[in-house]
């Protein structure tokens, strides 16, 4: 399909009948819409995962079919059901209701509880976690909405957005277009990345009544069909998921001459509201203490499944484990982050330029293996300023450093670790702490001002990050305040299922041992079958499919 065809797609309901539009955005329509396109995300949820195992070189691989089963069907049928959800509260009752009691902290920052839901089981399923949001400064508990709820009430719009779909995990382009239709009112032309292009006729299946409406087109093509789409006089703002290069070489221009020139004089190559999400060395910090060998263990499965998940291209795949050097147990926990990923399969590096990035990440000069694949490798004892490489650039594949920072004790150490964080790393998205539970009880208030100062989108205490993306109710993005010129992890948000404008951060807590074991675990020997009691449960939350969903679960 040609750019202009495209566009035509998205508007032409605008120019026959303009009437049109007070329908097609109406709470109820759009209520509507979300419950017909769950029934068809449903209808082609195994055809999704299969074709996204396929096209990652993993046929038939259970352990591959489930990530890709919850990666893809189950993030955006929890997404479809969340979003109705809060349509419907905004049309009774003009606003979302949230899952629980607003509060005022020690800081005067207003805090909003968002997880677990009122919805979907969470307090049964993901037993033991939490999240919050943490509000800037100065926002009000009345005005936690800001331009958010108007923007989600209106009935009629113009907008035509354009979006850059990422190439590696499936519910990103999905979700990224669903947020734009249902909560900005805006028609969208979602371009595939040439890597999941093979998304396009599932995607057409899943979001058919959306594309029915004129809401959605999908187009696929390359870079050039990318700059003719986002240069389009109709195309009024623009979303992109990928790297800061990619976003620096589309809104500053190609070269780095032209950047810096263009930079110095704020003179965008792209003139046009842009919205983002981009990479992150994602850092995971160790709090010292006694642990449990089971807390220790369950603790270095998280971190070992969060670098092999998806072949580690996520931008949310742990880069960079932060220790202390005087921790008594730091030798014990590092061997078995690396016994957990020498006993994970290896996966194919589907993802273009993967070898160069491996061997200019590790300065080893590897070669994939007959399968096509990459050593998970996990780089201890590292030092900033003899492997720069490490943490200022997001390797994009299945490498992980450590590094030992110093303090005169663990409360020094944290504030050091997180210090580096802040300012070493490059990205503002997710960073994830594991944290003893004495430690936590003891110095609640240095944890209140850590908690308070970490420049990340989304702090995970004992999770992973990706839990922060794939519940959708945390709003998920870099940190707030980058700019075009200086976009670090990206700008703006996207799930944000309750419509928090002006937050802070998402900070989600979990305990140091989940249980049931967690379906993305690598180990869990259970994983798809879980996935589709998850894609049944969000297509329909009744209880009475519990029972099955916790049974499989416990098989892991």
């Amino acid at each position: 399909m040609s750019i202009e065809s495209a566009i035509a797609s998205v508007t032409h309901s605008i120019a026959n009948n303009p009437s049109s539009m007070d329908k097609t955005f109406s709470l109820d329509y759009r209520i509507a819409l979300c419950h017909r396109c769950i029934e068809a995300v449903v209808e082609v949820a195994e055809e999704w995962s299969e074709v996204g195992a396929n096209a990652k070189q993993c046929n038939g691989r259970r352990d591959v079919l489930a990530e890709e089963m919850l990666a893809g069907p189950v993030v955006v049928a929890r997404f479809l059901h969340l979003a109705s959800k809060t349509l419907e509260q905004i049309s009774l009752q003009g606003k979302p209701s949230l899952p629980g009691r607003i509060r005022t902290n020690q800081d005067q920052r207003v805090v909003v509880p968002i997880f677990p839901t009122n919805q979907l089981w969470d307090r049964t399923t993901f037993l033991g976690l939490s999240a919050t949001v943490l509000m800037q400064e100065g926002v009000e508990a009345t005005d936690i909405h800001g331009r958010l709820l108007d923007a989600a009430r209106g009935k009629s719009s113009s907008r035509v957005s354009a979006i850059l779909g990422a190439g590696n995990v499936s519910s990103v382009p999905a979700t990224d277009s669903l947020h734009r239709i249902l909560f900005d009112r805006a028609r969208v032309i979602l371009k595939m990345n040439p890597v999941n292009e093979y998304l396009k006729p599932i995607f057409e299946h899943a979001f058919e009544p959306m594309i029915s409406a004129g809401m959605l087109c999908i187009i696929t093509g390359d870079g050039s069909v990318g700059h003719e789409l986002i240069h389009h006089p109709k195309v009024t703002d623009i979303h992109i998921t990928g790297s800061i290069q990619s976003h620096d070489a589309i809104v500053w221009g190609k070269s780095p001459e032209e950047r810096e020139q263009r930079k110095a004089e704020a003179r965008p190559f792209l003139d046009k509201p842009i919205t983002s999400e981009l990479g992150n060395v994602s850092p995971w910090i160790v709090v010292p203490g006694e642990y449990t060998a089971k807390q220790l263990h369950s603790q270095a499965q998280h971190i070992a499944s969060s670098i092999t998940n998806n072949a580690a291209y996520n931008c949310l795949s742990t880069r960079v484990v932060i220790t202390w050097p005087q921790w008594r147990q730091r030798d014990t926990f590092l061997s078995l982050i690396r016994k957990y990923l020498e006993n994970t399969p290896r996966r194919p590096a589907y993802y273009p330029g993967s070898l160069e990035r491996f061997r200019r990440a590790t300065g080893l000069n590897t070669d994939v293996d007959d399968h096509n694949s990459l050593p998970w490798t996990f780089l201890t004892n590292q030092r900033i300023e003899e492997r720069p490489l490490l943490f200022c650039e997001e390797s994009f594949v299945g490498v992980c450093a450590e590094i030992a920072i110093d303090g005169a004790d663990p409360e020094d150490f944290l504030e050091a670790a997180v210090e580096f964080a802040n300012d070493r790393l490059s990205g503002t998205l997710c960073a994830s702490i594991t944290l003893p539970d004495s430690f936590a009880s003891k110095h609640s208030e240095l944890l209140r001002r850590i908690l308070l100062g970490m420049r990340y989108g989304s702090v995970c205490i004992n999770q992973w990050s990706a839990l922060a993306y794939s519940l959708l109710t945390p709003p998920w993005g870099g940190y707030p305040g980058a700019t075009l010129d200086h976009a670090e992890s990206g700008i703006g948000s996207v799930h944000n299922t309750f419509l928090l404008d002006q937050y802070d951060k998402a900070i989600l807590k979990g305990p140091l041992v989940n249980f049931p074991k967690p379906v993305w675990f690598s180990t869990h020997g259970n994983a798809l079958s879980t996935a589709r009691r998850l894609v049944s449960l969000y297509q329909r939350p009744v209880a009475t499919r519990l029972p099955a969903l916790f049974a499989s679960a416990l098989w892991g």
